[in-house]
């Protein structure tokens, strides 16, 4: 059986700074990496850039995110680029900065995290008659991230947990591969799949059946819908995030995922290679 696909989380968050350059630079020297995960959002201008919070305060596992303050789309981007991330010296990086720092051998997983406005939060499946103002909300910065993105020669796959996102990236563009991000409601990631024809899903490791469950999960029934089955039916990929030891990889790829995002490298060698 095939292992599934290694998709560095934000550049392997777990040993770099997350979303920058020095992370991306750093995914690339592994060759396992298939692809590398990014999230981005815009700054004052518009210009997008590949942050993973709204704020430029707050902690991750102890560090502060930035020594910047405020939030990401109200802040100039010339402040973006000299704003240090996770203690180091590597700084904000835009997504122009990233796609140059990718060679076209490994694949970016873009996240569309957010489209600089307040009132577009994470909406899951949208009813009908909003589908449309949350599609034309997107469609300015979708268009941006895209037009950045053209010149990339190398395979790209967005992502987003808000189905406005990805309706606006259909609408400009059918070039790019999508794919809905799911928190909780594997029901309503399949129906945004299906409704905007996406190539992949990427639900959490949770909602993955996994025969080889950990003992004290055994009488745990899983979720109800095996969305392995349904996406794998339907012609989708199934990339699941996130991993952090080779004992979660493993068992997500004896269950027959696709894809795997995970925060360090290595995990992906199989048993016999540790």
């Amino acid at each position: 059986m095939a292992r599934p696909a290694v998709i560095a989380h934000r550049g392997y968050a777990g040993i770099a700074p997350e979303n920058t350059v020095a992370a991306i630079e750093r995914a690339t020297e592994h060759d396992e990496t298939a692809m590398i995960e990014i999230d981005v959002r815009p700054a004052a201008c518009g210009t997008p850039v590949v942050v993973h919070d709204e704020r430029l305060e707050g902690t991750r596992d102890g560090r502060p995110l930035t020594d910047g303050t405020g939030l990401v789309r109200e802040t100039p981007l010339e402040t973006l680029r000299e704003t240090r991330v996770l203690g180091t010296d590597a700084t904000v990086s835009t997504l122009a900065d990233v796609l140059e720092a990718t060679p076209e051998t490994v694949g970016l997983n873009v996240e569309l995290k957010g489209a600089g406005r307040a009132d577009l939060r994470v909406d899951g499946s949208l009813p009908s008659g909003e589908r449309a103002e949350r599609r034309e909300a997107w469609r300015p910065f979708v268009e941006r991230v895209v037009a950045d993105c053209d010149a990339f020669g190398g395979d790209l796959l967005f992502s987003s947990f808000c189905e406005g996102a990805i309706a606006a990236l259909r609408d400009v563009t059918s070039e790019f591969a999508a794919a809905p991000l799911i928190r909780d409601d594997l029901g309503a990631g399949l129906e945004i799949a299906r409704r905007y024809e996406c190539e992949a899903i990427h639900p959490p490791r949770s909602a993955v059946r996994d025969a080889d469950a950990a003992p004290e999960r055994a009488t745990d029934p899983g979720p109800e819908i095996d969305v392995l089955e349904a996406a794998h039916g339907e012609g989708r990929a199934v990339n699941v995030w996130t991993v952090t030891n080779w004992v979660q990889f493993d068992r997500l790829a004896a269950a027959g995922v696709d894809g795997i995002v995970a925060d360090y490298p290595g995990l992906g060698r199989a048993s016999s290679d540790r």
